[in-house]
């Protein structure tokens, strides 16, 4: 099958404010690391402001969206507080995933069999302010069906698994658990559902998801952020930009 769409990168800065928040202040600043990746190539910023904001702050937001010409997607968790903010600065995309204040990242995707009522409520004025809504789910049918009954518009499949067993070296876990993002990216796809993917890619590993014809996005921020301390943010950005472009290619 040939791809559906161009592969587009988005850059996540959560991480720039996880170097500033260590010591207080404003420096690094994640909206100059948010425009030097716009002008590196990347087709859109990720931001995640958690519940006990950890690293991206609410003055973030504000300044990213005044800041920004490429999308912002908005990470957030399904609560009253984030939706008030989604919708008082309507960024381009609104990604909902779980969060628990004890985990490092986020671990895993949301349940959205088990809260399907809920979310889709939650949603709806999410949609109806214009911003484009994305889950972030496991490369599980049950799931991708559920998110596509809520009225999601996109889901983005979460990578850590086959990244993790990459790095492992653990070959049969992760064959399996890119079949299943293969299997399922198509599935999404068919059932009129946009497709992303990421968490946890780097260089050796993006190839192969970003093969997959109908992903058209993929979302990375940790380990382009721990690159850039070495070699700068734009050659880190514009490296993997070649690695999903080689892949895409064939």
């Amino acid at each position: 099958m040939q791809p559906v769409g161009p592969l587009r990168l988005g850059v996540n800065i959560d991480h720039v404010a996880t170097v500033r928040n260590a010591r207080g202040g404003a420096v690094p600043d994640p909206t100059r690391a948010a425009i030097m990746a716009q002008e590196a190539g990347a087709d859109g910023i990720t931001a995640h402001l958690r519940e006990d904001r950890r690293h991206i702050r609410d003055a973030d937001i504000e300044a990213l969206m005044d800041a920004l010409t490429v999308p912002l997607n908005f990470e957030m968790a399904a609560t009253p507080e984030m939706q008030e903010i989604a919708l008082r600065h309507v960024p381009h995309a609104v990604c909902i995933v779980p969060e628990k204040r004890e985990e490092r990242t986020t671990e895993g995707g949301l349940d959205v069999v088990r809260d399907d009522n809920r979310l889709a409520h939650y949603i709806a004025p999410l949609r109806e302010a214009g911003c484009r809504v994305s889950i972030f789910i496991a490369a599980d049918r049950d799931q991708i069906t559920a998110a596509h009954r809520i009225g999601a518009q996109v889901i983005e499949l979460h990578t850590g698994a086959y990244c993790d067993a990459f790095a492992e070296g653990d070959m049969a876990k992760r064959d399996a658990e890119l079949a299943a993002m293969v299997d399922m990216a198509a599935y999404a796809h068919d059932l009129g559902l946009e497709v992303h993917a990421g968490h946890g890619l780097t260089y050796d590993d993006v190839g192969p998801v970003a093969a997959i014809p109908q992903v058209v996005e993929l979302n990375i921020g940790h380990f382009l952020i721990g690159e850039a301390i070495f070699r700068g943010l734009g050659p880190a950005i514009s490296q993997m930009r070649e690695a999903m472009d080689a892949a895409r290619a064939g």
